[in-house]
């Protein structure tokens, strides 16, 4: 057997994930840096969750690709049992990741999936949850050398699990250098540059453990004292909407393979740089001005709209926690159904925090409308706990909007009077 599958290393740590978010918020708070954003954070958040349902719902070709390669090409040059099997999976993990990474940024069709974890304007530890969910497209291509040299699926998942995880905590501003340890690993100060959208730092530091293959390979930049860097992408997402965060490239590319009238140049949009365009599209369909860059996206947000807000960033979790962790009581159409609802929750939070017209108004119909599909029984079973966390959320949802908001608008009118 061939297995292929890290999700259950990362759901183990997500709840050490979101207690380390909570220290870091609280600590920012404390010394006066803080750097949390509530529609950034739920947004962050968001996207992490929903990259989950991807490998839950087994979609992509990664686990067959591995263990076609594994079963009919496998080299077996590393037993299971040997300690050296370990070392060297570990780096060549990194090192397949370097250069998947490396490629992700180099390549427009391959950037279009690794950009949503780019987006965050923030550079804090819920940034790292900021995750693509399409992914699973390509990214399993760069570990196939790997497999075929006779890695082990309980080693590639173990390491693959591990190299994760441990780049979660390099997404901070509170951790500055760390000397001699910045020449051999991968740390807050040098992923902080890979973050930052400044001329002076673009395309720099892909390793996931190790900084030494950028060292080996000339893309390593370290921060200057006289460059802050400034996060998120150069054209930027201004959304907080999930699936623009998800889609956003693939549609520029749409349109511009449509508008440019070149067969040449409608096929390198796709595998060119990320950065370059037609001729002919940029001068007749530009849609590419970009903004200052220090200027992030953040709508304004009313007392109604923040306390909603942070609801939804502790519900979010105890929802998708509830559909991964009772996974194995679910049907296949009833793990796909929650995390349809799932993401349709998120767009409609989102739609809050943006300020969207009559979004208050959409939730109240949508959490509405699920509760009476759910209780019907006609489209997931109502004894599972997913469902019935759902209908508590949807409930709770409910009356905050029809007594909650008002209550607080009218006690603000009453301390004007």
């Amino acid at each position: 057997m061939i297995i292929t599958d890290k999700s259950i290393i990362i759901t183990l740590a997500v709840p050490v994930f979101l207690l380390l978010i909570v220290i870091e918020y609280l600590y920012g708070l404390k010394v006066g840096k803080n750097n949390y954003k509530l529609s950034d954070t739920f947004t962050s958040l968001g996207l992490g969750l929903m990259s989950r349902f991807p490998p839950m719902l087994n979609i992509g070709l990664q686990g067959a690709a591995f263990v076609y390669v594994g079963s009919y090409l496998n080299l077996k040059l590393l037993p299971l049992d040997s300690p050296i099997t370990w070392i060297v999976g570990f780096l060549l993990y990194d090192l397949s990741y370097y250069w998947m990474h490396r490629m992700h940024h180099e390549i427009k069709i391959l950037w279009a999936t690794h950009s949503v974890h780019h987006h965050g304007e923030e550079f804090n530890l819920s940034t790292a949850l900021r995750q693509t969910s399409t992914g699973w497209l390509w990214k399993w291509i760069f570990y196939i050398p790997m497999i075929m040299l006779g890695v082990p699926g309980e080693v590639f998942v173990t390491v693959a699990g591990i190299n994760l995880v441990y780049q979660f905590w390099v997404h901070t501003k509170h951790i500055g250098h760390l000397g001699i340890l910045e020449k051999i690993f991968i740390t807050p100060m040098n992923h902080g540059v890979h973050h930052a959208k400044n001329a002076e730092y673009i395309d720099a530091n892909y390793g996931g453990v190790f900084i030494i293959w950028d060292r080996m390979f000339g893309t390593y930049i370290p921060e200057r004292s006289d460059i802050k860097p400034v996060y998120g992408t150069v054209k930027p997402l201004n959304s907080w909407n999930p699936i623009w965060a998800n889609f956003q490239v693939f549609y520029q590319m749409v349109q511009d393979t449509i508008h440019t009238k070149k067969l040449r140049d409608k096929i390198k949009i796709w595998y060119g740089s990320t950065s370059w365009r037609p001729a002919d599209v940029i001068e007749n369909n530009p849609n590419q001005e970009m903004e200052s860059l220090t200027k992030k996206y953040n709508p304004p947000l009313n007392r109604e709209q923040k306390i909603f807000g942070v609801f939804q960033i502790f519900s979010i979790v105890i929802l998708a926690a509830t559909v991964i962790v009772t996974v194995s009581s679910q049907t296949y159409q009833e793990t796909s159904i929650f995390g349809l609802i799932f993401v349709l929750t998120i767009i409609l939070i989102s739609s809050i925090l943006q300020n969207k017209e009559n979004s208050f108004n959409i939730q109240l119909f949508f959490s509405s409308g699920l509760v009476l599909l759910i209780l019907s029984g006609s489209v997931v079973s109502t004894s599972l706990l997913a469902s019935q966390v759902i209908i508590v959320h949807a409930l709770i949802n409910i009356l905050y909007i029809v007594i909650g908001i008002p209550i607080q608008k009218y006690s603000l009118r009453e301390s004007v009077n």
